[in-house]
């Protein structure tokens, strides 16, 4: 992508971005590149210092990104699990019991935390009753 400074003729001054130089080009040939302020088809270029980036600068734009990108999502998943935790029993151990008693009909229907094996875990979901892992997560996330 190509960011270009532009102006109209009436001064307001505002950013396009193209996919290539001959884009530009066609969106003023087909008016199609208006102002946004005054909706002027007249529209120029303005100089613009050029932006290099380099390889490790480049890498470390990528790095800041994707670490604010990971920190938002360990955010979310942080406010998920913790809904998850308000809103349910912890039945602890008893997990995979209490969770086919549910499926079964033999307690009353609700929402239940705890642990199980993977080998019990794996046999519930045989059993068809649906279960989900719930990720233990660093507490110093905010």
């Amino acid at each position: 992508m190509i960011r270009y400074s532009l102006s109209c003729d009436n001064a307001h001054e505002f950013e396009g971005w193209f996919s290539e130089s001959a884009d530009f080009d066609r969106q003023i040939e087909s008016g199609f590149l208006t102002c946004p302020v005054c909706n002027s088809s007249v529209i120029s270029k303005l100089l613009m210092a050029p932006s290099v980036s380099t390889a490790r600068k480049k890498n470390e734009m990528q790095t800041l990104a994707m670490d604010a990108a990971r920190k938002e999502v360990m955010v979310k998943l942080k406010e998920a699990v913790e809904a998850i935790k308000a809103n349910a029993e912890d039945v602890g151990a008893k997990f995979p019991e209490e969770a086919r008693k549910i499926h079964y009909g033999e307690a009353d229907a609700r929402g239940i935390i705890g642990k199980a094996t993977p080998d019990e875990a794996q046999a519930l979901v045989d059993e068809g009753i649906e279960i989900a892992a719930i990720p233990v997560l660093p507490d110093d996330i905010n």
